[in-house]
């Protein structure tokens, strides 16, 4: 459906050109004074900039062509030359009506669907996730579903680190501890054991005593050097070390994210990249772009329009070691030949844009990707708390992830059980549901890449502009339906008789608006926007409006459809933002 806002412009530019004027003057955007008029245009200013005569006289000329219109039950043209326009209840009615009958109520998807990466998680294997992790899965889930509303394939890619000196320290440490293990018996031959010989807790535990103890002990941080650099050339024990760190903490990772509603379509990590390493340095070398700079490899990405310096991408280590900017060629290597993709996205903390910007930078040189597909980095700002600093534990710690689910589940479970609204039964997984839109919403509310103050009581409030309250809007139309007897007829939509009522429409036509705006500028912000007024509109329908006890049965069938559609709209919206609603609450 073409949106409601261009076809409005589309008839107003048409009145331009009858009015001898220019039709792109036509434009029309929402009003900014909405107690004047629902839409304007401002087209008869620069007309008489052109033309030489006042602006006034001009809107009053394309006010006349727009006389008898049934598209506006009011056009004004008035002082300095504004046209103010008011749409017609019906043609409303029949746009909203249209809406939800349409696939995604009319919302166009992309004319050229394209094939996406979208590199979001990062996390480390044999480390708990925490804060840090959070804003990176909430983002790009939601920016991987709106994508695919717009009709494109998008692989979700994990992109563990899991192949680095971590790993190295954590053979290490288990050696220390158990060097009777078989693993570390360079002459035995056979099966290694199916089960680890350390659980996830355990194993959480050690990464951090061997990190720590590799910065005062000089002989253990060589001997996990050692480690890593036999576990990457293939040592057999190693190899069957780091596949039970793999499982293990795989097995917890996807817990962790499922309890996030956060899920990845492929679960890839620095190690799949390595066998691609040697051939992309290869690559690179024959292309002429490769120098050495005090032993080190690399590829100067200076550009001659550069205000400030771009250091050089460094590939390969004066001592041989690769880096991360290594892998993430490697990487790229793989997913054009894996994927095929138009785009490749990667999301993460805004201050690696220095870091992609050489990698990118790297790859064009490196004719490693073709000209055509996209490279972005999507930066993010850091989750902080009240004192505008990075967001601790109360004994200013990091906070596990877990733990900070479990304080804001907490505080919606006391909520609710102190409101003694839904049973004993609903209790744990409507609180679930209410914290995770707490959550999500309290973040992704916020532009992405804006820094912003996680306050718990401010996100779990059920009024303002809040998760909470976006479900509870949902969960009270829910409740009409549920009381209304007769089936939901969509073709009942009425016109609109009341201001509550035009306003709610008009507001359900902005959707096409908002989601275009969250999927070109990948800002799950704009959905939030577009919720909260959405809402805002519904709840002053319902509180002006009595739709159950509407004695006229075919106004009552004409404000339950639209409740529905509004119910049908705000649920597709959080599930695009990666959340739900209860039934009750």
């Amino acid at each position: 459906m073409e949106k409601f806002i261009d076809l409005i412009s589309r008839r107003v530019s048409q009145a331009f050109e009858e009015a001898g004027l220019e039709g792109s003057l036509g434009k029309v955007t929402l009003s900014n004074r909405p107690d004047l008029c629902e839409y304007q245009c401002n087209g008869a200013m620069p007309a008489a900039k052109k033309a030489h005569r006042p602006p006034l006289e001009l809107a009053e000329s394309v006010a006349e062509k727009l006389q008898g219109e049934a598209m506006f039950s009011k056009v004004e043209a008035v002082k300095p030359g504004f046209l103010n326009l008011t749409v017609s209840p019906s043609v409303l009615r029949d746009y909203v009506a249209g809406m939800a009958t349409a696939p995604s109520f009319g919302v166009e998807p992309e004319a050229a669907p394209k094939t996406i990466v979208l590199d979001y998680g990062g996390p480390n294997v044999a480390k708990p996730l925490h804060v840090g992790h959070l804003r990176s899965a909430i983002i790009g889930e939601s920016i991987k579903r709106i994508d695919r509303f717009f009709g494109n394939k998008v692989i979700g890619d994990i992109h563990m680190g899991d192949w680095g000196l971590q790993m190295g320290l954590i053979i290490e440490e288990v050696h220390e501890r158990h060097p009777e293990l078989p693993y570390f018996d360079p002459t035995y031959t056979g099966e290694y054991p199916a089960e680890a010989p350390f659980t996830i807790s355990e194993l959480e535990e050690i990464y951090p005593t061997a990190s720590a103890k590799s910065k005062v002990d000089e002989d253990f941080a060589r001997r996990a050097h050692d480690a890593t650099y036999r576990l990457q050339t293939g040592d057999r024990g190693y190899r069957a070390m780091w596949k039970h760190i793999m499982r293990i903490s795989t097995e917890d990772l996807r817990k962790n994210y499922d309890n996030l509603d956060v899920h990845f379509d492929v679960w890839l990590g620095e190690s799949d990249a390595q066998p691609y390493i040697p051939p992309m340095l290869e690559t690179m070398k024959a292309k002429g772009i490769v120098t050495e700079s005090e032993g080190a490899l690399v590829v100067d990405v200076q550009e001659e329009s550069d205000t400030k310096e771009v250091p050089p991408c460094i590939l390969v280590k004066s001592d041989g070691a690769t880096l991360y900017a290594t892998t993430d060629l490697a990487t790229l290597v793989q997913r054009m030949k894996d994927f095929q993709p138009d785009e490749v996205l990667y999301l993460t903390d805004k201050r690696q844009a220095l870091h992609f910007e050489q990698v990118f930078r790297a790859a064009r040189k490196g004719g490693l990707v073709p000209e055509h597909v996209v490279l972005k980095h999507l930066g993010f700002g850091t989750m902080n708390g009240k004192d505008g600093k990075p967001f601790k534990t109360r004994e200013g710690g990091v906070m596990r992830l877990e733990r900070l689910i479990g304080e804001i589940t907490d505080y919606v479970r006391q909520k609710i059980t102190e409101n003694q609204v839904v049973s004993a039964e609903e209790v744990e997984n409507t609180a679930r549901l209410i914290a995770m839109a707490a959550l999500k919403y309290g973040d992704l509310s916020n532009q992405p890449t804006k820094d912003y103050v996680f306050d718990l009581e401010r996100f779990a409030a059920f009024e303002g502009n809040t998760g909470p309250y976006i479900l509870y809007t949902i969960v009270r139309i829910k409740s009409i339906l549920h009381k209304y007897s007769a089936a939901v007829a969509l073709e009942a939509m009425q016109p609109a008789e009341t201001k509550e009522a035009k306003d709610l429409m008009l507001a359900l036509t902005r959707l096409s608006d908002s989601l275009q705006v969250a999927y070109t500028d990948n800002a799950p912000n704009a959905i939030c926007a577009y919720i909260y007024d959405l809402a805002g509109a519904a709840n002053k329908f319902y509180h002006e409006t009595r739709i159950l006890a509407e004695p006229d049965p075919a106004k009552q069938a004409g404000y339950v459809a639209l409740m529905d559609l509004t119910r049908r709209v705000l649920e597709t919206c959080i599930d695009l933002l990666g959340f739900s609603a209860p039934e009750r609450m």
